[in-house]
């Protein structure tokens, strides 16, 4: 009988372009691989902590049911200034769909990475309760709170190290496949809904997912709209860093094989898109995985 072959899994960071990580994770178990080491890195530790847990076609099921008002009924606005977003209500819910755990019981091998910056370091989480893990890696800069560890204030790991490759260095396994959710713009790459695409005045498709995202979300707050030009520069601004410390990374660290998702597949908060974007993620793992892995053999 043969022996499955074994995979070391890294995945990145990049807003709603993760779901795509469903798709990458369902073409390797499909395909006979098993998976038995995870490192992940905001969204990546999101779908590679409850893929770990074992509950991934619960997570799976709730995230192709959600529409982009259901996302926004999850944002639970915070009245400070270091966050727009305090978590505590999408971490709650999470946790009512697959269940809390502790990381080192895990049946998967798993770390989270997130970013202290109070110290100006990674942190890696291999133990421990696996949503504080998640929550700490997902802490986008200004959207959400940071994370409160130890005294330090812990944010979103791509700040650091938005492919995480180094948690898997002792790993003995087979291959390790790394998914870089943040790889060079792709013409006509970008997933559509169905719906006709509306352009802001500045011709700006982001400006206006995120516009209307954040808008919505403040006016039950306030009557003063937040300035959306300055939380559009900034998620440029995060994506294109990920981007180049990605390069970097893959290439101070080659893993066997890399699955290239373009940042522009979609924005930030088109995680009412999620079955398309875990379809693109299957085939773009059927059409990079098959060559790569029997090149390494």
């Amino acid at each position: 009988m043969d022996t499955k072959k074994t995979v070391s899994l890294v995945l990145g960071s990049g807003g709603a372009r993760g779901l795509a990580h469903i798709g990458i994770i369902r073409w390797l178990e499909d395909n006979g691989y098993d998976i038995v080491s995870i490192s992940g890195c905001s969204m990546g530790a999101l779908v590679g902590g409850i893929h770990a847990s074992g509950k991934l076609d619960e997570y799976e099921k709730w995230a192709c049911s959600i529409s982009k008002s259901d996302m926004i009924a999850l944002m639970d606005l915070s009245i400070g200034t270091d966050g727009l977003i305090k978590g505590d209500r999408i971490i709650n819910t999470l946790k009512n769909l697959v269940g809390e755990s502790q990381i080192e019981d895990l049946p998967i091998e798993f770390t989270a990475v997130a970013a202290n910056i109070t110290r100006r370091k990674e942190v890696w989480f291999n133990k421990g309760s696996l949503f504080d893990a998640i929550k700490a890696s997902i802490s986008l800069p200004l959207f959400f709170k940071p994370f409160p560890h130890n005294g330090d204030d812990l944010i979103d790991g791509g700040i650091l190290n938005p492919v995480p490759i180094a948690p898997t260095f002792s790993d003995q396994t087979d291959y390790t496949v790394a998914v870089n959710l943040c790889a060079p713009h792709k013409k006509g790459a970008a997933i559509g809904n169905g719906k006709k695409v509306v352009k802001t005045e500045n011709g700006s498709i982001i400006s206006k997912t995120i516009g209307d995202f954040i808008g919505n979300m403040t006016d039950k707050l306030t009557q003063n709209r937040m300035d959306i030009r300055a939380y559009e520069i900034l998620y440029k601004s995060f994506d294109a860093m990920q981007g180049t410390i990605a390069r970097q990374k893959i290439a101070a660290y080659p893993p066997d094989c890399v699955v290239e998702i373009p940042a522009n597949l979609c924005s930030m908060m088109d995680f009412d898109k999620a079955s398309l974007l875990i379809e693109y993620g299957y085939r773009k793992a059927s059409d990079v995985l098959p060559g790569a892995l029997e090149k390494k053999d």
